[in-house]
């Protein structure tokens, strides 16, 4: 029997256990899910409609927020909705479209802020090569390639997880389909191949993050060079909070794939996959985008709000 139809639909169960708590996760998640939405809009319409933002600088922030607008658009407004109805299901369709629409976002997003890295240290340590480095051409095709490894990535796992046989109920212990739990309920003789999966897709992570890494220890020996205590300030204000939200990302993804699974359910599962899903997409407009003096006299002149005024 196949598995589509032993599990006609899955049960979405991860605030369900402290019912008393509802309330505060609805308000929690539905303030996250306005504040990302409203920070990568903003980052969108103003480098769509300002030409003074059309140059590589600003071209790789709008497409992170466009990736950030998709993944946290795929797991919130689901929950939402089953906690207004006070209800549980999702359909099998739903929950492979979750697990695709997720990786998709999630790979694309953290390739793109692998070229980010690489955009900066071409901008301040190679800076008379960039224009010919970081030229429209090359830009795009950084921007294709990152969106088509999320593609290949998100077909990579959806295709192993929804090809096992899920024998074990269909009761997902998370806000949305997790790989992770979905694997619990999994039958243990193709459980292994969908683990070695993730352990290539983790360890492709990992080097990423080491890349982004040495780029900015390059950055930073650059910076440090430069008899300037401002421009000391400068650098290391804008490259540790990059690197604080990108070690967020990369970790909390680790802890929730690759950590030994378990039938019992913690309350780390689901501090960690609010960590990796929602926070990310609401920090990087302000760490990436909002901090950058252009951007914000460009929104300051788009919507006339004194909250864009230059301090």
């Amino acid at each position: 029997m196949s598995n589509q139809t032993t599990v006609p639909t899955f049960l979405l169960l991860g605030f369900s256990d402290v019912p008393e708590m509802q309330n505060l996760y609805f308000i929690l998640l539905l303030l996250l899910y306005l504040a990302a939405l409203m920070g990568n809009l903003l980052i969108i319409v103003a480098v769509a409609l300002d030409h003074h933002l059309h140059v590589p600088m600003y071209f790789f922030p709008m497409n992170l927020s466009i990736l950030d607008v998709g993944s946290i658009s795929v797991t919130i407004p689901k929950s939402l909705a089953n906690s207004l109805m006070n209800t549980t299901p999702i359909s099998y369709a739903g929950c492979v479209t979750q697990v695709f629409s997720l990786f998709l976002f999630m790979g694309a997003d953290f390739s793109l802020l692998t070229i980010m890295a690489y955009d900066r240290y071409i901008s301040i340590c190679q800076p008379l090569h960039y224009e010919r480095v970081m030229n429209r051409g090359a830009c795009l095709q950084m921007a294709a390639s990152a969106w088509i490894s999320g593609i290949l990535n998100s077909a990579l796992h959806t295709g192993n997880t929804f090809a096992l046989t899920f024998s074990g109920g269909n009761r997902v212990h998370q806000f949305f389909c997790e790989i992770p739990q979905l694997l619990k309920l999994a039958c243990s003789d193709s459980y292994l191949s969908k683990i070695g999966a993730l352990t290539f897709s983790a360890c492709l992570v990992l080097i990423c993050f080491v890349f982004i890494i040495v780029s900015y220890i390059q950055i930073f020996t650059m910076v440090l060079r430069i008899p300037s205590e401002q421009g000391w300030h400068k650098a290391f204000s804008t490259c540790l909070p990059h690197l604080t939200v990108v070690s967020l990302f990369v970790f909390t993804d680790i802890f929730a794939y690759l950590k030994p699974t378990s039938s019992s359910t913690s309350a780390l599962d689901l501090v960690a996959a609010v960590l990796y899903s929602t926070v990310p997409p609401v920090l990087n407009p302000i760490v990436y985008s909002m901090r950058n003096k252009e951007i914000k006299d460009s929104l300051r002149r788009l919507t006339g709000w004194r909250l864009f005024a230059k301090n």
